[in-house]
């Protein structure tokens, strides 16, 4: 595939959305109910799922479906206003209003239920609930029991608090609320002491919250613990572990060698170049800037990659090259 036709496969990839409703939901989150514009079924999707919206000052920003994946005819995504961050969510929530035609992805996933469980058990922080509640519905459609656990601040910060409230035939809702202090909230240590045969853990907060869970799940079979970051934690590498500061790479269908500097993303350097990748969360935590790779060895520094995919891919917005040149699948 050339330059050209990866940039109008990546433009064909786009929906063009109505934002048909916008919903007060709790304290600094308004929920957003997308359509296609003409009346017609979307993409489908599977529970956990994202996609990115182009925001009309340039910036893109991923967040999760939280409704039915069951659900063809609309997509739902929760948004908290977010104060200290990068400024997206503040410009989603100033910017989009009712009647707005906006550019989103299709749904991506890195955050699916997948495996056979016998139960699940769901912890919510905060944000956290929105690819947590589209889960709730996927469970409760397939007849898989499930425990649900939202963890908030107190009773103005829940999203979605009636219809996570139930009924549920098949899962049991529970609200925590800390009133500031994690001390006083859900004791996940407590809760997660015990691994039930067949259960899996999925979780999704902010980073104390999700600190908090992987301690307490650290014991727990391999494999049934899943997880999905909203804020790439802060890593300690060590000296020794670190990336050359300088590399190359190789675009495989043409060629081209394009210098990444110290300091500058493969993405960053591929696009100042002409070769276009599109990015979202610059953080590893998307998949938006996946890219296939075929020579050289890479430092994955992303936090959605499994072993197996990063034997074939990696993130451009974070990986670097721990030897002088990778070449690029482009």
């Amino acid at each position: 595939m050339d330059m050209t036709e990866a940039t109008t496969a990546i433009e064909q990839a786009r929906l063009s959305l109505l934002v048909r409703q916008i919903r007060l939901e709790a304290a600094g989150i308004n929920s957003y109910e997308l359509v296609d514009p003409d009346g017609g079924e979307l993409p489908p999707f599977t529970a956990g799922a994202h996609i990115d919206v182009h925001l009309p000052n340039g910036l893109i920003r991923q967040y999760s479906l939280s409704n039915s994946p069951a659900e063809r005819h609309r997509y739902v995504i929760a948004v908290l206003r977010d104060e200290k961050g990068r400024g997206g969510s503040k410009a989603l929530h100033e910017s989009l209003k009712v009647q707005d035609v906006v550019t989103f992805s299709h749904p991506r996933n890195n955050f699916s239920l997948g495996g056979r469980a016998r139960k699940v058990m769901l912890l919510a922080g905060g944000i956290g609930v929105t690819p947590l509640k589209s889960m709730a519905h996927a469970l409760e459609e397939a007849g898989i029991e499930f425990e649900f656990h939202y963890c908030a601040r107190n009773a103005g910060c829940v999203a979605f608090g009636t219809e996570l409230a139930g009924p549920w035939k098949h899962g049991t809702p529970n609200f925590h609320y800390d009133h500031g202090n994690p001390a006083d909230g859900l004791d996940i240590a407590g809760l997660l002491r015990e691994h039930g045969e067949g259960t899996h853990l999925f979780y999704c907060g902010p980073a104390g919250f999700m600190q908090a869970c992987a301690n307490a799940a650290a014991h727990w079979p391999a494999g049934s613990v899943h997880f999905e970051h909203f804020k790439a934690p802060e890593i300690a590498r060590p000296a020794s572990d670190a990336a050359p500061c300088s590399f190359a790479v190789k675009i495989a269908s043409t060629g081209q060698l394009i210098d990444v500097a110290p300091g500058i993303s493969i993405a960053d350097a591929l696009n100042a170049a002409g070769v276009r990748i599109e990015t979202s969360c610059q953080a590893g935590l998307c998949g938006t800037c996946k890219v296939r790779y075929l020579e050289g060895e890479v430092d994955h520094q992303d936090m959605i990659l499994g072993d197996g995919e990063q034997q074939q891919w990696l993130t451009a917005c974070v990986s670097r090259a721990k030897g002088p040149l990778l070449v690029l699948d482009l």
